[in-house]
């Protein structure tokens, strides 16, 4: 690159204010991915939005079972190893359902995902949506390199996930699918690196939306993520270009000049790639320009401000031509140590925020006519220790693995809960709850109920990759570990 160029491109890096964009210059965005042949652009709109439950979301007062095994009642085991710390979750207070897939098995929900009044009584909460088939659980999801017995755990070492039980490492683990080394690129990044050409050949913003910010979810080997403002700020000020905020001939004249610049030099790697990201962010800013409101009320709270904002985007699909998309928001405050059955930042009340934004945004979702065409569904960083920390108003939980998700949408076979069988032969996919029983992987001189996990989050994000538009191969590239399992397929989702 020339002297002038240089010295042209430092003093214009003013001449352009965006208000957010996700660059990753770092991947250039023009690496080869072997993404699959642009073809015939599909004639339907699909859409995955992931919510990360940043911190360990406590599965065990997510989803309690309530019913008796052999005459043993399971909510007394649950109880028995809660109810002295306070930890445990009334009886009469579980949200009722049924589960089809298990004999029609009793379990129970938490409260908080039922309506809230004391959050304004937006909306009813996502509980109602499990009797209409809408709302599902993938039980003991964990990150895996292979299926993974109690003494294959205790014995090997090697085959366990690395730095087990981290916050930082599961938590990417969890948006990557790898568990078996760090990887630079997450998994919805490699779904758009493999089919964003034939999905969205002419789409006006990239595939991959996130609103909090660039994560590893989101980045890809040739794929640039769009990173916005959540629905405090406009969509149509979330991308704003201009030439020193004026419009005087002089900046006009120098943002003619710095696009024309951007034609320049494009025989080198990184000049072209700035230059692509450059022309994506003004083919975005333009695009989303203009916008309709929202008609579904959502909460006003930081995970109901990041769905609105997506619903926004979904609601301008057709001018922004796009067909697929992927969109990244997250909730924090679930390392919840201690003050776990807080209402306020506690997850209790983190679960009723949770459920009133899902519900808002479904709601949404149906104003639109796309419940069948939008999935939402939930990552943790890993499940929480079924034996508390501390007593009283204070009580908590500690790290641990096996965690229960949920996923929300009109093509969900909802009603239901799905994961891979437990290995003992009983056929069922949710832990024994047992303090050092059989699926609790601590020492017996000191179980506090860490599960091993049944189900990898390989094969719940392939369940959701494959009504995506993944095909096989995609599936086998993407997901590289997947052939260490039986089924790359859990079944939740209608094709």
């Amino acid at each position: 690159m020339n002297e002038n160029r240089r010295k042209f491109l430092k003093r214009s890096g003013c001449a352009l204010s965006m208000v957010a964009l996700a660059t990753q210059a770092r991947h250039f965005g023009l690496m080869s991915a072997m993404a699959s042949p642009p073809g015939a652009a599909p004639s339907d709109y699909r859409a995955l939005v992931c919510i990360l439950l940043s911190g360990g979301n406590d599965g065990n007062n997510l989803i309690v079972p309530n019913h008796s095994n052999s005459g043993v009642s399971n909510y007394a085991v649950y109880a028995s190893a809660r109810s002295q710390q306070g930890l445990a979750i009334p009886q009469n207070q579980l949200l009722p359902i049924s589960v089809p897939r298990m004999g029609n098995l009793a379990y129970g929900l938490h409260p908080s995902l039922g309506p809230v009044p004391q959050l304004g009584g937006i909306n009813n909460g996502i509980h109602e949506l499990w009797a209409q088939g809408k709302l599902a659980v993938a039980a003991n999801v964990g990150n895996l390199i292979t299926p993974l017995t109690k003494a294959q755990y205790d014995l090997q070492p090697a085959l366990r996930p690395y730095q087990l039980f981290s916050h930082s490492d599961q938590a990417q683990q969890q948006q990557s699918a790898r568990s078996d080394s760090p990887s630079p690129l997450g998994w919805a990044g490699r779904i758009a690196d493999r089919t964003n050409a034939a999905n969205n050949p002419t789409g006006r913003v990239p595939m991959i939306t996130s609103i909090s910010g660039t994560q590893l979810f989101t980045l890809g080997q040739a794929t640039t993520p769009l990173a916005i403002a959540d629905a405090n700020t406009p969509l149509n000020e979330t991308l704003v270009l201009s030439a020193n905020c004026c419009t005087d001939p002089f900046s006009t004249a120098r943002t003619t000049a710095l696009a024309e610049l951007r034609t320049i030099d494009l025989d080198s790697e990184l000049v072209r790639a700035t230059s692509h990201i450059m022309d994506q962010a003004q083919t975005a800013s333009t695009a989303l320009s203009t916008y309709q409101e929202v008609t579904a009320p959502f909460p006003d709270n930081y995970l109901g401000r990041q769905l609105k904002q997506a619903a926004r985007l979904i609601k301008k699909r057709t001018d922004l031509n796009i067909n697929r998309q992927v969109f990244f928001v997250e909730m924090g405050g679930f390392d919840t140590h201690q003050n776990q059955l807080s209402a306020g930042d506690g997850q209790t009340g983190l679960l009723a925020e949770l459920s009133q934004a899902m519900r808002a945004f479904y709601d949404e979702m149906g104003v639109l006519g796309l419940q069948n065409k939008v999935t939402m569904f939930t990552l943790s960083d890993f499940g929480r220790t079924m034996d508390p920390a501390g007593s009283g108003s204070g009580v908590g939980t500690d790290h641990a693995w096996g965690n229960h998700m949920l996923v929300l949408g009109g093509s969900v076979l909802g009603g239901d809960i799905y994961g891979n069988t437990r290995p003992d032969g009983s056929g069922n996919v949710f832990p024994n709850l047992q303090l050092g029983g059989p699926d609790d992987i601590d020492p017996d001189w000191g179980p506090r109920g860490r599960w091993l996990p049944t189900t990898s989050v390989d094969q719940y994000a392939a369940t959701l990759g494959r009504w995506f538009g993944l095909n096989n191969t995609d599936i086998n590239a993407v997901f590289p570990n997947i052939v260490n399992f039986s089924n790359s397929n859990l079944g939740f989702m209608a094709p």
